[in-house]
């Protein structure tokens, strides 16, 4: 969890509740969407083997399999950028940052298939998972390393100093001098 720092300007509370906002309103979304009953004459089998769901989409036709897995994609790919523009951090490792985000989201796509096995007419797919958490890490990737390095590029040129926008100024992140020692006494006799 990030904890607000005293050098957070309102700019960046603004920026870190639009991202939280707009996070809390996509899962909302996705709850409704996939957790809503469905009134269907039939339902296919739940799939447990992984991608044997996108071989049966491509089998479909070009088309099809476009839109099927497109939507599988799609779904959760938000979660890519939101997470991230919630936690509201610019000064972190791009490959940490990533883990984060494709963790998170598949835990909350592995969240989704669960409940999903008591809703009427949804079907526990391995695949949905696949390519819901593929999508959050595709959205990321193609997002949020580009945003970063823009954001503090331009506070560079802006103001000079990280501090304005959310991260602790570089100078507060290098070392901070040597660890202080205590003195040993001795056992008295």
């Amino acid at each position: 969890m990030h904890v607000r720092h005293s050098s957070d300007g309102p700019a960046v509370i603004r920026f870190r509740a639009a991202g939280v906002f707009l996070l809390l309103a996509h899962l909302l979304f996705v709850c409704w969407l996939t957790l809503r009953p469905l009134d269907v004459p039939w339902v296919t089998a739940a799939n447990f083997q992984p991608f044997a769901g996108i071989r049966a989409d491509l089998a479909l036709g070009p088309a099809e399999a476009v839109r099927r897995i497109g939507e599988g994609l799609l779904l959760l790919a938000p979660l890519g950028i939101l997470l991230p523009m919630a936690g509201g951090r610019l000064l972190v490792s791009p490959w940490a940052s990533l883990a984060r985000t494709v963790a998170a989201g598949a835990l909350i796509s592995m969240a989704i298939e669960l409940a999903q096995t008591g809703v009427p007419g949804q079907v526990v797919d391995v695949d949905s998972l696949l390519l819901n958490t593929s999508g959050v890490a595709l959205a990321h990737l193609l997002v949020v390393p580009l945003s970063r390095s823009r954001l503090r590029r331009g506070n560079r040129a802006g103001a000079g100093d990280l501090s304005r926008i959310g991260a602790r100024s570089v100078r507060a992140e290098g070392p901070q001098g040597s660890t202080p020692t205590i003195t040993r006494v001795g056992i008295a006799p």
